[in-house]
């Protein structure tokens, strides 16, 4: 017991976890109390249990597991730090508790997940019975099932995502265990109370037992709507209303509508998984489909179809295969394939659904097309699947297709498209079928119920008849107002019949049409319409008044403005012919006479033509009268005006019966019911008298009445016409005139401008200047309601006329229309109600639309179209270049344009930025000149615009936005917001698109009235932006934040907060409130007051209805406020503010005010504000060929908040004295102003470019003065110029530099220079490269020598983009047809070449012959005449080398004249890169080049500089003696704009990477970790890129300076070598992981990299040290990295070439060699995955190149067989791998057929055909024997060749060591018989030969401490007496080197100089075979290096020992071949001692 009281003292939490479970269980008792004692869910006492919970429930005693069950169950439901738990108490209830036998223990599992459901962590809690479903133990399986049911059953499937559980019934159902298949069962008939039928679709597939078995099931489930029975925490008042409804007794009926919603209505295609079928389709698919035969096609379509009937497909790029489907539906004459295919699309539609939009609009017109099949199984076909489209689409889109076939000939065409509109129609809604789409369609259909053929007329009456129930009465019957009473029976009797998808009641369809909108009135049906018609018509005075008062008017106003047919039937009698065009039929004379008779005094009539003038005029007086009193019902006007027109009619004579008869037409049209038909008996009679001086005014008045009477669009074409028929001018000036007031009074509503303009045009043609006048003058009337795209008709006006044209627009820019005052009276009814809400919408556009459209589709062919995808980009863009071009002649154009979507989407993604630059121009131009059409290309090329939105140049990005905002202008917002692919695109993690994007949206939404719900799925994203790494991103969101809400409102984006993890969720919703209030309202809808009479709102009495309208979102389109007109708006009224502020200005220059006070005034955040309208294009980008005033006016205003407005006058006044008046005040204030200076900088900068367009010289001088002395301010003040300052003024300085005037040349020459010290020369270059395209020859040659200067004092790195192209770039000048350019070209070339050697030539590439000889030659010329060049570039640009510290320029001023020239740029070059950090050197050669460079030099130059040569060579060893003590480099300081990665990144890599190589342990650490720090970083780690080579020659240089002289150094501390150690392998193994840069490594680095590794291994010095075996492990670890990641093809090389060289270096240890072909293997052993990506031709010429130097033979005489083993394996790989076209990859070999490998391949591969069941092993040993029949057969062959060679001079060495080689293989070999016939002195040579070869191959040499011999050193060693050993320092190889080698190079330098050899044998040697520039060299990255020395002391020693006796060669030879400056460091005293040596060899 004392135990007992041991553990009875502790507290409670310990308690819990004791080791006794008697101990646990106590604790878990007490715990369970604590719980339900505390209180507060918030007390710190629940944490201290956090960590154990999961111990409670997962504990191994199951009496203790019970207890503390139920305590966690207590913790769960009452501590509020529980949700932190919920994964691993989940995760232990599942696997611990569930298959526990008790079934107590079961059931608290259960609770405990319930209850963590409960407490809002519902996802995790499913996550892991989810998980408990994949267990083995069936037991846990059927508790998991349990659990999820019972939390379905209670939470309900809102709470509950069904789509994980539905997705892994199916395998449930086929379990073995019966238990688990029963509890599925339960699962599934739950899931079906929730969702019913939509459960089906995904268990079709289970055994049909089974199915019916739940069949069954699933009938019995109750029909009531289940309800949520248990409530999250969130959910508390839900809770109590559901159980206050309990109390209530049961279901009370009161929760109905929350329950509606609860349960959410769920669509089974969601449940689906989507199906991958593009690359399921059969590889020969798109070659079958277009096969000859139907029954090849029909397969590939039936495959289609198989794959098609997945329900639910993954998106993908469907675009060829829907081009396919469409062309066999449009074109193939099989017509059971055109219903197979039909069926395709039918299925690709269901299954991608909104997916599918993007390609409906290809396809619907083929489909309708097609109709005029008359098989029933394939018209069902084409049924079905334009159907299935038409859900994938809307309506709008696919319109102009439908109506395009509505006017076929075909009756069969007309029917079905007029059954599939109604079959459409039945889809749609009231808000989805606006007037705008209604209108043409009813136009439509009404020909069909027209037409000849029955079926048509059927089909016609059913479409409008579903029209009609769809969008109402209201909406339809203004369409119908021409169609007699049978018709109209018959289409409402078909409304009736028809069924709509969406369940409407005709009644809600009414009510929701009903919805007057601002300004509209409808009457309500019924009798009372009648009366207030006739009500209003007594009171013609108010009404008028009435008109033109706002909202607040009597009711009276809107009521005559019924449709016919609701107002009853006699509303209907009096509106008749109103209606129908308010036409009437023609009376005839008598009829008329009667009539007039009746309300005419008899004395009138009979006076009417009276002779007697005073009779005529007392008869109209009494006319008048007459009709003054008439009322409107009894007036019959057309009589009355007949009588008028009766002789004299309208040639009276007399001016006063004129004037009163025109007055009464005019009475007689405003009082009565005045037809068209009327007035087309007096409209010519009153054209005629509008010219009339004294009646002119009358007829006008008369011709307003008649519009008010018949609208004025009709009388005014009649008037306008009339009017040109005559000759007249008079008439003609007159009537326009009268049209231009007619049209003010008005308003322009449907007025036909086509019509109008073809006569303006006309009058503008007209001799008489009065009637050209008139015609300005209307042409002015019409832009203010048109706007400036009325200027499109009138281009090809002469430039005399266009300009008073532009000059009327100029006028009337900046005026609003005036609201119309007439017009409005009682024929409202047709214009009125329909005509007013889609002006709203039209009068921007409709202008636009009456344009002449050319169809451009004929243009597009597929020659066009495959240029365009075409794989040469120059090809690329010239089929873009087309486009653009076809669509420039067009300007306008129909929407149908071909296959060209498809091709510019294609573009969009381009390689090449500059084509996705062109494409998006393209696509802006295309959105202009399609207009409003565009609409259906939203979808399938907006969308990838979007994508384009997230590329990483500035410049590309800009252009995107800039074309998503010309398409959006036409499109409105709705298209891009329906569907998915906004969200899609929001998604990617692309922080560009995501700013680009939301930045978009944050400017776009506000403006919207109604959005598409689709925007909700943008929300989860916009979530994820809010907490992006990038800040702009994180910024943007939270800028769109409030404009989402305001659609979307509060509820349901915190709602959408759901789903986040806990953290985020709080931060979002602080946001949300945060965002809540800022949030802006909504945009009213657009009131019409302003240039429409009918005011702001309805009647009094339809108030409120108007504006619950406007609630629901009434139509989308109106949600598009007239953008054209606001922004005209906008823009005149901010310059009239300018042009107002001008004005004011001038009397304060006169009084010449106040001129103290700075000139620039500093605004804060100025500068960086208005960079961030130029980036949202708020402003114009400053880009031009020449300034146009828009740029003046907009710099103007910008510069007025921070210029001193006395010198702004100045600045922008007409004469050019007071721009430089401006100039000299400018150039006074610069010092004293400098921060005010660099605030408007940007503003200055572009106002100098504005000064470069200015013709006088003197104002430019005086420009290019000040900009001198401003960039010398501003390098003092370390200023960087910003990326906006230099693009706009840069390219303009570049400019001037193509001045003829030689003086301003040069000025722009030193600015150019001055620029560099505050722009980065790197980026200076691509301004420069683009000024060199100019048309100006002197601007290109100037250019081009800027380049050259560039390059020479920065290096090569400020080649942009890379060398490479800016060299090709340069190259191409020079065949410039200009003398001087091409001089420039050439000599910038051969700059580049000082300073970047023979490199040059590979970076130009090809060059035209006669190019390449102008360059070679103009390089050799450079070498001769030295020091010209550096001395007059030393004088001329003082200033580029500012930032380099004084005394290096001293210095190089003085070495000028005692230095070669050559040498001294390359010392120059290199001093600069070392000290001027702060430029950028040239990467990859910097260490090598110090000796590389300087030996070059020598060898070019013998003789001249010898003595010099020491001395200089000397100054730099000592350079390279202090290791790191370079200068602090002289950065400046950074500014702001700076921490982009700046291209000075280049060169401090460069420079932190020379450190690595440093002979100072600690630097080299140090630089070490920074990389490591770089690589770590994903986001950095690319500035490492370019730079990987470099990084790997310094770290194996690093290790071979550990080798040689760091592990000797007694002194040093072996632990630093350790650390130094784990530095390099540690950031090695970084490097290696990122695979891309990895794959950067070339073959000569990593052959060096794994020698030096391979020799680390090996070093036994290291096992000894403390720490060496992990340095071991790690560097094997390295290793194996290194062969996965490389770039394959490199490293199988390099390895190749390692085993090589190791084979033939006979100190190599064997060990070595055996390792490098342990890397092998493992490459062979990743052959099978890597065999893709490798270049086998390379990897075979390594192979070819290997068996040369070691043929079977000799590799057999090895120790090993593993060399030979290594081989054949590799070998035999890649025949397995590759077959028979392994032979392909022979290209790069020379002579195949000499080649070892060929044959060898060919009998490997022939073994593998005959004997393929033989296991591989047999295959070798068949091989070898056969090889060693044939060798015998060849021994005498081999001999022969042998003893020819040694007898040959050239080949005599190598002779001696095959023959050596031979004997050793063959002892048995017999050589007497060759020996026999020759002389005594070669036998004895021979033997002696052979003697002294066995001496040296003992191997007495040392060992290896660099690379191995490369290949040129074969096995052709000579013996070597001893004292020529001492002599030669040894070479680093520790192998002596024989003569032999040193002939060869003889030759080869021979050669070089053009002397002859002495004949060579055919076969060339081996290190010619090395030279050859065609073979990839895999020298290592020092062997270049090497090689040069080599050749250098050769070519020393020929001129020296002509002789040539081989000791003495030796004895002077400085026998080293291989001096790396890899050991640079380490052999310094080697090197010196080697340097006194050629001193002395050369006195």
């Amino acid at each position: 017991m004392g135990d007992d009281s041991e553990w009875m003292k502790l507290p409670i939490d310990q308690k819990c976890e004791h080791k006794l479970w008697k101990a646990r269980l106590n604790g878990y008792e007490e715990a369970l109390k604590l719980f339900q004692k505390i209180d507060d869910e918030k007390s710190p006492e629940w944490s201290k249990y956090l960590g154990l919970i999961k111990k409670f429930v997962t504990d191994s005693n199951a009496v203790a597991q019970l207890k503390g069950l139920e305590a966690a169950l207590a913790y769960v439901e009452n501590a509020h730090v529980a949700g932190k738990t919920t994964g691993e108490v989940a995760s232990g209830v599942v696997n611990k508790v569930f298959n526990q036998p008790k079934a107590r223990a079961k059931e608290l599992g259960l609770d405990i997940c319930l209850m963590y459901i409960e407490i809002e962590k519902g996802e995790a809690i499913q996550e892991e019975l989810l998980k408990g479903l994949d267990n083995k133990n069936p037991k846990i399986i059927v508790a998991c099932i349990e659990t999820l049911r019972k939390a379905l059953s209670e939470f309900g499937s809102k709470i509950i995502s069904l789509k994980p559980i539905i997705k892994v019934l199916p395998k449930l159902f086929e379990s073995r265990e019966k238990a688990v298949r029963d509890e599925a069962k339960l699962l599934a008939v739950e899931i079906y109370r929730w969702i019913r039928d939509a459960l089906k679709p995904p268990l079709q597939n289970i055994n049909s037992v089974q199915l019916k078995e739940l069949e069954e099931e699933w009938f019995k489930v109750s029909s009531a709507a289940p309800k949520q029975t248990r409530f999250l925490r969130s959910q508390q008042e839900l809770k109590a209303k559901f159980e206050q409804q309990q109390g209530l007794g049961g279901d009370a009926d009161g929760g109905g509508d929350d329950e509606e919603e609860a349960v959410p209505q769920v669509d089974a295609y969601e449940l689906l998984e989507a199906v991958e079928i593009l690359s399921k389709l059969p590889k020969d698919f798109y070659e079958k489909i277009e096969a000859k035969k139907w029954q090849e096609r029909k397969e590939a379509l039936e495959a289609v179809e198989l794959l098609v009937k997945n329900p639910k497909l993954e998106s993908g790029d469907y675009a060829d295969l829907v081009k396919v489907l469409k062309k066999v539906v449009g074109k193939d004459t099989n017509v059971m394939l055109v219903a197979l295919a039909a069926k395709c699309l039918a299925g690709l539609a269901t299954g991608l659904r909104k997916k599918f939009g993007q390609y409906a609009g290809h396809v619907v017109p083929t489909i309708l097309e097609k109709f005029k099949e008359k098989k029933p199984q394939v018209v069902q076909a084409l049924q079905e699947a334009i159907d299935a489209i038409f859900l994938t689409t809307t309506l709008q889109n696919i319109s102009e297709d439908i109506l395009a076939v509505m006017d076929n000939k075909n009756p069969t065409i007309k029917q079905q498209t007029s059954l599939f509109i109604a079959r459409s129609f039945r889809h749609c809604t009231p808000s989805t079928l606006p007037k705008s789409l209604l209108k043409p369609f009813c136009a439509a259909l009404l020909k069909h119920i027209n037409d000849s053929a029955p079926e048509v007329r059927d089909a016609g009456f059913e479409a409008l008849g579903t029209a009609l129930k769809v969008a109402g009465e209201k909406a339809v019957n203004p369409f119908l107002a021409d169609v007699d009473k049978l018709k109209l029976d018959r289409i409402k009797e078909c409304a009736e019949k028809v069924e709509l998808v969406y369940g409407k009641k005709t009644g809600a369809a009414e009510k929701k049409e009903g919805k007057p909108i601002a300004g509209k009135t409808t009457v309500l049906p019924g009798p009372g319409g009648d009366k207030e018609t006739k009500d209003a018509a007594t009171k013609p005075g108010p009404l008028k008044k009435a008109s033109a008062v706002k909202a607040g008017a009597p009711p009276k106003k809107g009521k005559p403005a019924t449709v016919a047919g609701t107002g009853g039937a006699g509303a209907k009698g009096k509106k008749g012919p109103e209606t129908k065009e308010i036409f009437e039929s023609e009376l005839s004379i008598e009829v008329c006479e009667e009539k007039a008779a009746a309300v005419l005094p008899a004395s009138c009539i009979q006076q009417l033509d009276s002779g007697n003038w005073k009779e005529r005029l007392a008869c109209m007086e009494e006319f008048q009268k007459a009709v003054e009193l008439m009322e409107r019902s009894e007036m019959p006007c057309q009589a009355l005006v007949r009588m008028l027109a009766k002789k004299p009619g309208w040639k009276e004579t007399n001016f006063q019966v004129m004037q009163m008869k025109l007055h009464v037409v005019a009475l007689i049209a405003q009082k009565g019911n005045f037809s068209k038909t009327s007035a087309q008996v007096v409209l010519d009679g009153l054209v005629d008298k509008v010219g009339d001086v004294k009646c002119g005014s009358n007829a006008k008045e008369a011709m307003t009445a008649i519009a008010e009477a018949c609208q004025l669009p009709w009388t005014a074409e009649q008037v306008v016409a009339m009017a040109f028929s005559q000759k007249n001018p008079k008439n003609q000036s007159e009537t326009l005139n009268w049209l231009s007031n007619a049209i003010k009074e008005f308003g322009f509503s449907g007025l036909n401008v086509k019509a109008f303009i073809s006569n303006v045009k006309t009058a503008l043609a007209a001799t008489n200047p009065a009637v050209r006048t008139s015609a300005i003058t209307l042409l002015g009337v019409m832009y203010l309601y048109v706007g400036p795209s009325l200027r499109m008709f009138f281009e090809d006006e002469k430039p005399a006329l266009l300009s008073q044209i532009d000059a009327e627009f100029e006028k009337m820019q900046g005026q609003t229309a005036p609201a119309p005052t007439r017009g409005i009276s009682r024929h409202s009814v047709g214009g009125g109600d329909d005509g007013e809400e889609e002006e709203q919408e039209e009068v921007g556009n409709d202008v636009v639309d009456l344009l002449p459209r050319t169809d451009i589709s004929d243009k597009i062919t597929a020659e066009l179209v495959s240029k365009i995808g075409d794989k040469n980009w120059k090809i690329r863009k010239e089929g873009l270049d087309e486009v653009t071009s076809i669509i420039n002649e067009a300007k306008f154009i129909e929407p149908n344009i071909g296959e060209l979507p498809a091709a510019l989407k294609g573009r969009l993604n381009d390689s090449n930025k500059i084509l996705v630059q062109q494409t998006l121009s393209i696509l802006q131009q295309l959105a202009t000149a399609m207009g409003p059409n565009i609409k259906q290309y939203v979808k399938n090329l907006g969308i990838p615009v979007i994508t384009v939105l997230g590329d990483s140049k500035n410049n590309v990005r800009a252009a995107a936005l800039a074309t998503v905002n010309a398409w959006a202008e036409q499109t409105g917002m709705k298209e891009w917001l329906e569907g998915e692919d906004l969200s899609e695109e929001l998604k990617k993690e692309n922080p560009f698109l995501r700013q680009e994007l939301l930045g978009w949206l944050a400017e776009k939404l506000p403006a919207l009235r109604s959005v598409p719900s689709d925007l909700l799925l943008c929300v989860p994203h916009l979530y994820s932006c809010l907490e992006d790494r990038n800040g702009d991103v994180r910024k943007k969101a939270q800028d769109a934040l409030p404009f989402f809400m305001m659609h979307l409102g509060f509820e349901k984006m915190a709602k959408a907060t759901g789903k986040l993890k806990p953290t985020s969720k709080d931060q979002v919703l602080a946001m949300l409130e945060k965002a809540k209030a800022n949030m802006p309202a909504k945009p009213a809808p657009p009131a019409k007051a302003s240039s429409r009479v009918v005011g702001g709102a309805a009647p009094a009495k339809f108030q409120p209805a108007s504006a619950f309208a406007d609630d629901l979102g009434s139509n989308t389109m109106e949600s598009k406020p007239d953008p054209k007109k606001a922004k005209a708006g906008g823009l005149s009224s901010k310059t009239k503010g300018v042009q107002g502020k001008k004005v004011l200005s001038k009397p304060n220059l006169k009084e010449d005010d106040d001129k103290s006070g700075p000139i620039f005034i500093i605004v804060p955040n100025g500068k960086e504000q208005r960079m961030k309208e130029e980036k949202a294009l708020k402003v114009l980008k400053w880009n031009f060929t020449t300034p146009r005033d828009e740029y003046i006016e907009q710099l103007k205003t910008q510069m007025s908040t921070c210029v001193a407005k006395w010198l702004q006058d100045e600045m922008f006044h007409a004469d050019f004295q007071h721009h430089n008046k401006a100039l000299a005040v400018m150039i006074e204030h610069l010092e004293s102003e400098k921060d005010g200076v660099i605030s408007c900088l940007d503003l200055i900068l572009k106002w100098l470019t504005l000064r470069f367009f200015d013709t006088n010289t003197s104002v430019l001088m005086k420009t290019l003065e000040y900009l001198k002395l401003l960039f010398n301010l501003l390098s003092q003040e370390e200023y960087h110029l910003t990326e906006n300052e230099a693009a706009s003024f840069i390219p303009y300085l570049i400019l001037k530099v193509g001045e003829p005037k030689d003086v301003i040349r040069k000025d722009v020459r030193a600015i150019l220079n001055r620029m560099c010290l505050i722009y980065p020369a790197s980026k200076m270059f691509p301004f420069i490269m683009e000024g060199t395209k100019s048309k100006n020859s002197k601007q290109r040659a100037e250019c081009l020598e800027e380049l050259g200067c560039l390059v020479e004092s920065y290096g090569m790195n400020v080649c942009q983009p890379t060398p490479g192209k800016a060299l090709k770039e340069m190259a191409t000048h020079i065949g410039d047809r200009d003398n001087a350019v091409r001089n420039a070209a050439l000599n910038t070339i051969v700059t580049v070449y000082n300073v970047h050697g023979d490199q040059v030539f590979k970076l130009i590439g090809n060059l035209s012959e006669k190019d390449m000889s102008m360059l070679e030659e103009r390089i050799k010329r450079s070498a001769k005449r030295p020091s010209a060049a550096p001395v007059r570039q030393a004088e001329e640009k003082p200033q580029r080398t500012q930032n380099i510290s004084t005394n290096a320029s001293m210095m190089r001023k003085g070495q000028a004249e005692d230095m070669s020239s050559k040498l001294k740029i390359m010392y120059r070059t290199y001093r600069i890169q070392n000290r001027n950090m702060g430029s950028h050197s040239e990467t990859t050669h910097t260490v090598p080049r110090e000796f590389q460079l300087d030996l070059d030099e020598i060898e070019n130059d013998n003789g001249t500089v010898r003595c010099e040569m020491p001395a200089l060579v000397q100054h730099k060893l000592d350079d390279i003696f202090e290791p790191v003590l370079i200068p602090e480099p002289k950065i400046r300081a950074v500014s702001p704009h700076f921490d982009d990665m700046h291209s000075n990144t280049a060169s401090t890599i460069n420079f932190v990477i020379s450190q690595v190589a440093s002979g100072d342990i600690n630097t080299s650490i140090q630089a070490l970790t920074q990389i490591d720090e770089v690589l770590k970083q994903e986001d950095k780690a690319e500035a490492m890129s370019g730079h990987i080579d470099q990084f790997l020659i310094a770290t194996f240089m690093q290790l071979r300076l550990i080798y040689n002289t760091h592990m000797a150094d007694e002194k040093l501390d072996k632990d630093e070598i350790v650390r130094l150690y784990s530095c390099i392998i540690g950031s090695m193994i970084t490097l290696f992981q990122i695979e891309s840069l990895a794959r950067e490594a070339s073959t000569g680095v990593l052959k060096d990299l794994m020698h030096g590794l391979i020799t680390l291994m090996l070093d036994s010095r290291v096992e000894d040290l403390e720490e060496g075996e992990q340095v071991i492990r790690s560097v094997n670890l390295l290793v194996v990295k290194v062969l996965e990641k490389s770039d394959q093809t490199n490293i199988l090389s390099a390895l190749l070439v390692l085993l090589q060289d190791s084979l033939l270096a006979t100190a190599s240890s064997p060990k070595f060699s055996e390792l490098v072909m342990k890397c092998l293997w493992r490459m062979v052993r990743l052959l099978p995955e890597t065999i893709n990506s490798i270049n086998l031709d390379r990897i075979l010429l390594d192979i070819h190149i290997f068996m040369k130097v070691f043929p079977k033979e000799k590799l057999k005489q090895c120790k090993s067989e593993f060399p030979i083993r290594t081989l054949k394996t590799l070998l035999h790989t890649l025949c397995k791998l590759k077959g028979p076209k392994i032979l392909d990859h022979l290209t790069m070999i020379d002579n195949k057929n000499e080649s070892e490998l060929e044959a060898h391949l060919c009998r490997v591969m022939k073994h593998s055909m005959d004997q393929t069941g033989k296991a591989d092993k047999d295959t070798e040993k068949g091989a070898s024997r056969i090889e060693e029949k044939a060798s015998k057969a060849k021994v005498n062959d081999i001999l022969a060749e042998i003893f020819k060679k040694i007898g040959s001079k050239e080949n005599t060495k190598e002779g001696l060591a095959e023959l050596y080689e031979y004997k050793k293989k063959y002892s048995d070999a017999d050589i007497e018989p060759f020996l026999k016939n020759s002389s005594q002195f070669f036998q004895s040579y021979v033997e002696r030969g052979l003697r002294l070869i066995e001496t040296e191959r003992e191997g007495k040499g040392r060992i290896a401490t660099s690379t191995g011999i490369s290949p040129q050193m074969e096995g052709t060693c000579v013996p070597v007496s001893t004292h020529t050993v001492s002599s030669s320092i040894g070479n680093t190889n520790g192998e002596e080197v024989g003569p032999s080698v040193y002939l060869e190079r003889l030759k080869i330098l021979r050669q070089r100089c053009g002397l002859d050899n002495a004949k060579q044998e055919d076969r060339p040697p081996l290190t010619s075979l090395l030279s050859k520039p065609t073979l990839p060299t895999v020298a290592s990255s020092t062997d270049m290096l090497h090689s040069k020395l080599s050749q250098l002391r050769e070519s020393r020693e020929q001129y020296q020992h002509l002789d040539l006796d081989s000791n003495q060669t030796h004895s002077s030879g400085i026998g080293t071949t291989l001096a790396s400056p890899s050991s640079a460091a380490a052999n310094i005293d080697d090197l010196k001692k080697r340097l006194e040596r050629i001193k002395s060899s050369r006195k």
